[in-house]
């Protein structure tokens, strides 16, 4: 679990990325998971666009995500979706959080 003063040090990390995934009609599958886990490995912060076209609202589309590959939501703003998770291999942890 993050604490405000994390969540708010990624938010800032965040601002300066653009969205490398975006959600759109055919929602969350199986190959979207396992590139975002795949990416979430390398660079452990990633922000998400939910399309209009999508089915799921961003809040939901933002827990699914999360609860399938054990990732942080950091924020859920317009149709802009931010998560973390910590890399598993420490040769790939690059973002060092604030205590």
């Amino acid at each position: 679990m993050l604490s405000s003063k994390q969540r708010a040090y990624l938010r800032g990390l965040a601002n300066k990325e653009n969205a490398i995934f975006q959600i759109g009609k055919g929602g969350i599958n199986d190959e979207i998971l396992k590139e975002l886990d795949i990416v979430l490995e390398k660079r452990e912060l990633i922000k998400i666009t939910v399309l209009e076209t999508s089915f799921m609202s961003t809040r939901g589309a933002c827990e699914a995500i999360c609860e399938e590959i054990g990732a942080e939501p950091v924020q859920c703003i317009g149709n802009k979706v931010v998560i973390y998770r910590m890399a598993r291999a420490k040769d790939n942890r690059k973002i060092q959080l604030p205590k």
